[in-house]
């Protein structure tokens, strides 16, 4: 009776090893994109609608801002030079490579 109880908890044991792996690759999360957002205008309220509109649209596609997409925002305060140094960084970002 007791071998036979060893047995049933053994095999049970190695049937939960045996499909963990399984389990724990399907729970994985994908990984996480970047977009790059580069706005020319300040941080101000029409900035702040336009953040919101392009939120928006992304949501309608199922992207969600730090749960499946990271957003770098950058606004282009101070001159072109500015704008040129934030598009530098934002590229250097490499937005469209996934983490």
């Amino acid at each position: 009776m007791i071998d036979r109880s060893r047995r049933e908890f053994i095999t049970l044991l190695g049937g939960a090893a045996a499909a963990w792996p399984l389990g724990a690759r399907a729970q994985q999360v994908k990984s996480m994109r970047r977009i790059g957002f580069l706005l020319a205008a300040p941080n101000d309220a029409e900035g702040q609608a336009r953040i919101k509109a392009f939120q928006a649209g992304l949501e309608r596609l199922g992207w969600l801002d730090g749960r499946n997409v990271q957003i770098d925002y950058r606004f282009g305060v101070g001159g072109i030079d500015r704008v040129h140094d934030y598009a530098t960084e934002l590229i250097g970002a490499r937005p469209c490579d996934r983490r």
